[in-house]
C-alpha cells in the first residue's frame, strides 16, 4: 500500500467528524502528545540530550506542546516552556494547567535563558494561511539560529500545510511528527529545506469520507527480469532528437542515460556538425543528420522506433521552429510513447494542442510557467494547483520538476520525495527525458512514469554519495546503470 497524501482541510474534516462520534478531543490530543514523546524520548537518549525547550504557540497545537513538555519531564528530562498569550480553546488551556501541575517552568515570551539541546516547535498547526508578522518571523529566526536538535510537531510552522512554501519562513526541522496523516506540504515546494525526517502519527480509523490528494512513490521499483534469450531488438529503440547547430550536449546526454536505462538501439538525430563529438563519446549510438530529413523520411524512421524524446537542445530560431512543426505533426499522431522536454515545450506553449496519452510533458516551474501563461511564482506557490491546470489545458501524463516532484498520470498524482539539491544543474533534464523514453520503449505499460522519476532521483541520490556540491549530469549514466540493476 502506497503511502498516502492529504490536503490539510480534509484531515481537519475528518478530526470533526471523529469527534462527532463523541470521541474526545482532548483525548486524542493526549494520544498525540504521548506518541509523539514515545518516538521522540529515543532520538534524545542516542544523541545524549537531556536539556529541552518546548516553544508554544496559542492554538491546539500548543497544547499538544504542553503535554509533550509534561511528558518529557516525567520521564527525567530537563524541560523549559516558552509560550505566546494563552488561546480560548479549553483543551489548550487544560493541557497548559496540566504542564503547570509538574511544576514546569513557563516564560512568557521566546527569551531563550540558555542553550537546549532540543527545540520542539508547537508554534502553530496545519491551520496557518496567512503571511507571518514580524515579530513571529524573529522568533521562528531565534529558534533556527540554535545548533540544537529541532524537532516540529505536526508541521513546521511557518510552512503552508498544502503547498511547502514558508509564510515567508518556517521552522527548519530534524524531526516532524505529523498527527493523524501526511500533508501535501511537507513534500513538494520548499518542504525538504524545513521537514527533516518525517513520521506519521496514525491514531483514528481512517473513515469513508476522506481521501487522499496524491501518494508517494515507493522507493522501491521492481523491473522484470530480462529473457535469457533477449537481444537489442528485444528492448527498445530509442529516438532522441534535438541538437540544434548551437547545443550538441542535450541529446549526448540525453541517449547516454537511454542506453545506461537499458535501451537496445539509440539514434540521434541532429545537426551534423555534433556527430563527430558523439561518437568520440558514445560509439554505440547512431546517428542522422536532422537537416537531410523529409517528413515521409521521418514517417518511415517513426514505423521503426519504439519510443521518441524530443526537444532537447532544439533551440527556438526559425530553424528550431520548421523543425518542430514538421516532428510534432507526426509524432501526436503517431501510437508512440513521447517525451516532450525543453525547446519542444516551449513551442507548445506558443502553439497549444490536445495529447494523447502516450504523451510525457516534463516541464520545469519556468517552462511550467510558459505553459500555462503565468509565473514561476504562480506555479511555485500551489505546485499541485498548476499540474492540475497543465493536465487540463494540454491533456498527456505530467511531471513537475523540482523538489518534491509532482507526477500526475492516469488522474493519479504521486510525489517523488527521492532526490537532492546537487540535481539541480544543467542536463538532469535531458537525462530523465531519455530515460523515460528508454523504460517506456523497453517495458511499455508494465513502468509507471512515476516509477522512472524516482529511479533518475535515485540515481541522483547515489551520484551524491561523493557530495552534492559540483555534481554533474553527464555522470549519471554509471549511477542510472547501477540503480537499475539493483531493481531486478
Amino acid at each position: 500500500m502506497h503511502q498516502q497524501v492529504y490536503h490539510s482541510y480534509d484531515i481537519q474534516a475528518w478530526e470533526q467528524r471523529w469527534f462527532a462520534q463523541q470521541n474526545s478531543s482532548y483525548g486524542l490530543m493526549q494520544q498525540v502528545a504521548w506518541s509523539i514523546t514515545q518516538r521522540l524520548i529515543p532520538l534524545l537518549k542516542q544523541r545524549d540530550i537531556s536539556t529541552i525547550t518546548v516553544c508554544c504557540g496559542q492554538g491546539n497545537n500548543a497544547g499538544d506542546g504542553y503535554l509533550v513538555a509534561k511528558y518529557l519531564k516525567q520521564n527525567g528530562f530537563q524541560v523549559d516552556l516558552y509560550a505566546a498569550e494563552l488561546g480560548e480553546s479549553s483543551d489548550l488551556q487544560r493541557a497548559y494547567l496540566e504542564a503547570k501541575e509538574v511544576d514546569l517552568p513557563i516564560f512568557t515570551g521566546f527569551d531563550f535563558q540558555k542553550s537546549y539541546g532540543c527545540i520542539v516547535d508547537a508554534l502553530f498547526g496545519i491551520g496557518l494561511n496567512r503571511q507571518l508578522d514580524e515579530k513571529w518571523q524573529d522568533i521562528i529566526a531565534k529558534m533556527n539560529q540554535h545548533s540544537a536538535l529541532k524537532v516540529a510537531i505536526d508541521i513546521p510552522s511557518g510552512l503552508q500545510a498544502n503547498t511547502g512554501q514558508p509564510l515567508p519562513c518556517a521552522f527548519k526541522a530534524d524531526f516532524t511528527f505529523t498527527v493523524l496523516g501526511l500533508k501535501a506540504g511537507l513534500f513538494t515546494g520548499k518542504a525538504k529545506e524545513y521537514s527533516g525526517e518525517i513520521s506519521a502519527i496514525s491514531l483514528i480509523p481512517l473513515d469513508s469520507e476522506i481521501h487522499p490528494i496524491a501518494q508517494l512513490t515507493p522507493l522501491k521499483i521492481y523491473l522484470p527480469k530480462r529473457q535469457a534469450f533477449g537481444h537489442k531488438g528485444s528492448y527498445g529503440h530509442v529516438l532522441v532528437v534535438g541538437g540544434h547547430e548551437e547545443m550538441g550536449g542535450a541529446v549526448i546526454m540525453a541517449a547516454e542515460s537511454a542506453f545506461a536505462a537499458g535501451a537496445g538501439k539509440v539514434t540521434v538525430i541532429c545537426h551534423e556538425r555534433h556527430h563527430v563529438a558523439i561518437l568520440a563519446r558514445a560509439a554505440n549510438i547512431m546517428l542522422k543528420d536532422i537537416n537531410s530529413l523529409s517528413k515521409e523520411d521521418v514517417r518511415t524512421l517513426l514505423s521503426q522506433i519504439d519510443a521518441v524524446c524530443f526537444g532537447m537542445g532544439l533551440g527556438r530560431d526559425e530553424w528550431a521552429k520548421q523543425q518542430y512543426k514538421m516532428w510534432f505533426d507526426l509524432l501526436i499522431n503517431s501510437d508512440l510513447d513521447i517525451v516532450l522536454d525543453a525547446d519542444a515545450l516551449w513551442f507548445l506553449a506558443e502553439n497549444p494542442r490536445k495529447l494523447n496519452q502516450k504523451t510525457y510533458l516534463t516541464p520545469h516551474p519556468g517552462e511550467a510557467a510558459k505553459l500555462l501563461n503565468s509565473s514561476v511564482t504562480d506555479v511555485e506557490s500551489d505546485r499541485i494547483k498548476a499540474i492540475y491546470e497543465l493536465k487540463n489545458r494540454y491533456d498527456g501524463q505530467w511531471l513537475l520538476k523540482g523538489s518534491g516532484s509532482l507526477i500526475l498520470e492516469n488522474e493519479k498524482l504521486w510525489m517523488c520525495t527521492a532526490g537532492n539539491a546537487g540535481m539541480g544543474t544543467g542536463g538532469m533534464g535531458d537525462v530523465l527525458s531519455g530515460m523515460i523514453a528508454s523504460l517506456k520503449a523497453q517495458l511499455n505499460e508494465q513502468i509507471a512514469l512515476h516509477e522512472i522519476v524516482t529511479l533518475h532521483a535515485l540515481a541522483g541520490d547515489e551520484l551524491a554519495k561523493e557530495g552534492m556540491r559540483g555534481l554533474q549530469a553527464f555522470d549519471m549514466p554509471k549511477a542510472i546503470y547501477k540503480i537499475i540493476n539493483e531493481t531486478l
